[in-house]
């Protein structure tokens, strides 16, 4: 079924966890804020409903998408966090901007996991236009920042564990 038909954040056919006692950092991107926004109210939801105390999650606010790995590198450097959440939403222009940003930023985020041994969660929306992107932010597509939330709950677990 395409994307184009369902619901994408449909957490019932899983056993998510309980993240109570967990730490949690949100770095989230200033720009397309109407976007990033809906993201992170998707992200605090989704942490809260399963257990995630408020006080156990740092937001940390970024200008731009290509700025979350900076902000993850902070927040591991300078806090203990059992999962950083990146949020951002780079949208389609008419220059290969676009492209540049996507691959940096999926890098980046993936190196300060590893230099961290520790979850960094890539929710960041690279779409082509301004409705895929709010479609995919608490829109008809579920809340990309509330799968990024079950996310890093279940790899925090995952990592406490092993």
């Amino acid at each position: 079924m395409s994307s184009s038909m369902k619901n994408l954040s449909d957490f019932s056919h899983i056993e998510v966890g309980n993240a109570k006692g967990l730490k949690f950092a949100v770095v989230v991107s200033q720009w397309n804020a109407q976007v990033t926004g809906a993201l992170l109210d998707g992200a605090l939801q989704g942490l809260q409903q399963h257990g995630a105390a408020e006080d156990d999650i740092d937001i940390i606010q970024v200008p731009g998408s290509y700025e979350l790995i900076s902000g993850a590198d902070i927040a591991f450097r300078n806090q203990s966090f059992d999962a950083i959440i990146c949020l951002g939403c780079v949208i389609q222009g008419e220059t290969r901007h676009f492209d540049f940003i996507c691959d940096a930023v999926g890098n980046g985020i993936a190196n300060v996991a590893i230099k961290y041994n520790k979850p960094v969660i890539f929710g960041v929306l690279t779409t082509d236009n301004l409705e895929q992107a709010l479609d995919r932010a608490g829109g008809k597509h579920g809340n990309k920042g509330e799968e990024a939330a079950i996310t890093a709950i279940q790899m925090a677990l995952i990592s406490k564990r092993y």
